[in-house]
């Protein structure tokens, strides 16, 4: 049986794909329907103030597998170039650069993958990973899903969703009568656009859609920097529609969370795994008036509802239990974290930003670490929070922001040009430009590309150079691809 060993327990991280920290019954939301995830923060502890690296997908993925921030790993945006063979040549893009799957897997442990890899060559096991069965490419129908199977593209006629959940319960069927840890990453699509009836079960599509009166997200008025290429509610209707969607891919993943934590139950392994479960970035569905990530507007955005995640540990018998944390902390700490967790060195740690937080999982409390802030990027727009200030810096010439997280925690009044906040304004850009110049990789720093959120199709940096990277609008996707129709058709369903 996989694991009878304390020190060397199981890991099963669950990572979903656009779910914003607003969007679990235990987070406070009584609309959506979350039992599992909620049963796993009722034996384990829930995480309020944790963020991702960058609010957009493969970036984000990156830098939690690497422990490294976008201007270090240089995913700079969603990747729609390399991941399979139909976009033209394949690209390791972390090729090179540790992760710590790759250290568990010198360790001892058995690492497999189900679901949504985006982080280029989509068709190669990478990373430690003996067992892969990923997603072709990082996005689309939840029916017919581009997914990959011994290198094979091909469309896969089961609800992606269950699919991946049916792949990992596989890979854990085959850890029974083993004596090694385990390491499974179950990566979800959900609840990552489409969001029409017909991509999701129709039970949960029309319940929500019929009983639902969707008062958990906000009705604003359109951003005015709202991007026109993706799904939005622009009126009542549309609205109602995009939003059963989104709740029917959360609850159906749901189900498929509590298909692992049952089977783990039922064979004795619930002690002995610890499940990390988390979005890869957060998520606007009308908040502030936007729908999407940090590239639902153009300029990107950082609002904290696309920076921050959902983030539940547990480990009954191990972990506190039923516990609440507001600790501020980023996915750049899981690597340090994992590693220090389960006692494995870190040879990296002085050059990547995360620091552990092992000891919450122990029940022991966070020292030196009252006055902790925390970064994010995306391209050339960056940022720094700590508790009760937040400054959002553009390069080269902005906009910028700035907001008084206490009195204004829905960051509705940007105060950048009050004179009473000049001075502090002042400090943070200090320390943010101070940070950022000691973990950047000049070679591939954000600040430095035409990063528009539109995605990434090859190398950034010197290797790039000379070629058109990412891309500005859909007409250019249609190029890479040699199909403006396609192009057009799958644009607003990746981004």
């Amino acid at each position: 049986m996989a694991s009878r060993n304390s020190d060397r327990p199981n890991i099963l991280f669950i990572l979903t794909d656009d779910q914003g920290a607003w969007a679990l019954g235990c987070a406070g939301n009584s609309e959506i329907r979350t039992p599992n995830l909620d049963r796993l923060a009722a034996t384990g502890i829930r995480f309020e103030n944790f963020f991702c690296v960058s609010p957009v997908c493969s970036p984000a993925r990156a830098s939690i597998l690497t422990g490294r921030i976008p201007s270090q790993h240089g995913v700079l945006d969603w990747l729609r170039g390399g991941n399979t063979t139909s976009e033209g040549a394949l690209i390791e893009y972390l090729a090179g650069q540790p992760g710590y799957t790759e250290a568990l897997a010198e360790a001892g442990y058995t690492c497999g993958i189900s679901g949504k890899w985006h982080l280029g060559n989509s068709h190669q096991p990478q990373k430690g990973f003996t067992f892969w069965e990923v997603h072709a490419t990082g996005g689309g129908p939840y029916y017919g899903a581009p997914m990959l199977h011994d290198g094979a593209p091909y469309r896969e006629p089961v609800y992606v969703t269950d699919k991946i959940t049916e792949n990992a319960l596989r890979f854990l069927a085959q850890q029974v009568d083993t004596e090694a840890p385990f390491y499974l990453g179950v990566h979800y699509t959900a609840p990552h656009s489409p969001w029409d009836r017909d991509n999701h079960p129709k039970e949960l599509y029309d319940a929500y859609f019929g009983e639902c009166a969707f008062d958990s997200t906000p009705q604003l008025p359109m951003h005015p920097w709202q991007i026109s290429s993706a799904p939005y509610g622009r009126d009542e209707a549309t609205r109602r529609a995009i939003l059963s969607g989104y709740f029917a891919a959360v609850t159906a993943m749901d189900a498929g969370v509590g298909r692992l934590i049952d089977w783990l139950e039922a064979n004795g392994l619930r002690e002995d795994t610890l499940i990390i479960f988390s979005g890869d970035n957060g998520m606007n569905m009308g908040h502030h008036g936007i729908y999407g990530k940090g590239n639902g507007t153009f300029p990107m955005n950082l609002f904290d509802t696309s920076v921050k995640v959902p983030v539940l540990i547990s480990r009954p018998g191990a972990a506190p239990q039923g516990v609440v944390n507001d600790d501020l902390l980023s996915h750049y700490d899981v690597l340090p974290t994992l590693l220090e967790y389960l006692g494995l060195p870190n040879p990296q740690a002085q050059t990547l930003p995360g620091r552990s937080f092992a000891p919450l999982l122990r029940g022991e409390s966070l020292l030196g670490r009252e006055h902790v802030i925390v970064f994010d990027e995306y391209g050339p727009v960056r940022m720094i929070r700590s508790r009760d200030w937040k400054y959002i810096h553009r390069y080269p010439y902005g906009p910028h922001e700035f907001y008084d997280l206490t009195n204004d925690p829905d960051e509705a009044h940007n105060l950048i040009d009050s004179a009473e906040h000049q001075a502090r304004i002042a400090e943070m850009k200090g320390a943010l430009d101070a940070w950022f110049l000691r973990y950047v990789d000049p070679a591939v720093d954000g600040t430095r590309e035409p990063v528009t959120g539109k995605g990434q199709t090859g190398w950034a940096g010197p290797a790039g150079r000379g070629k058109k990277v990412f891309a500005d609008d859909w007409r250019y996707l249609s190029e890479v691809l040699k199909d403006e129709e396609g192009a057009q058709k799958m644009g607003p369903a990746f981004i």
